[in-house]
């Protein structure tokens, strides 16, 4: 199974999450309204994997190996790092870092949207 498809499994098993195809081809993985992934990869290459980190991880990662701050997305202050390849983070490492991006994604949604998506309890794929 390739990277790309093994996150976009991932990030569709997390509560609420939902896919779309933006940016030129890019997958989107959303919560509400609220994007925590983006991942692009031309056919048989190392996905690039795009997701928001805290401040501390994102100065802690952003000149690791396989990782660098997101382009377009850092560059206007957001904390988005993107992965590269595993030289720093492995499969089950970016795992966790999604997650915490998904649950970031989760805390800027309403009251309203969040419990409504607690409530529902399974993904929806789209």
């Amino acid at each position: 199974m390739k990277t790309s498809q093994m996150v976009g499994e991932f990030c569709l098993s997390l509560p609420g999450a939902t896919h779309v195809v933006q940016w030129g081809g890019a997958d989107v993985y959303k919560v509400g309204s609220k994007v925590f992934a983006v991942v692009r990869g031309d056919e048989g290459a190392t996905p690039q994997v795009t997701f928001k980190a805290s401040e501390m991880s994102f100065e802690m990662l952003k000149s690791e190996p396989g990782l660098r701050p997101a382009p377009y997305m850092a560059s206007r202050g957001l904390k988005w790092l993107q992965w590269v390849d595993d030289s720093t983070l492995d499969a089950a490492a970016l795992r966790d870092y999604l997650t915490q991006s998904h649950a970031m994604a989760m805390a800027g949604l309403s009251r309203k949207a969040r419990l409504a998506i607690e409530q529902a309890g399974t993904p929806q794929a789209t």
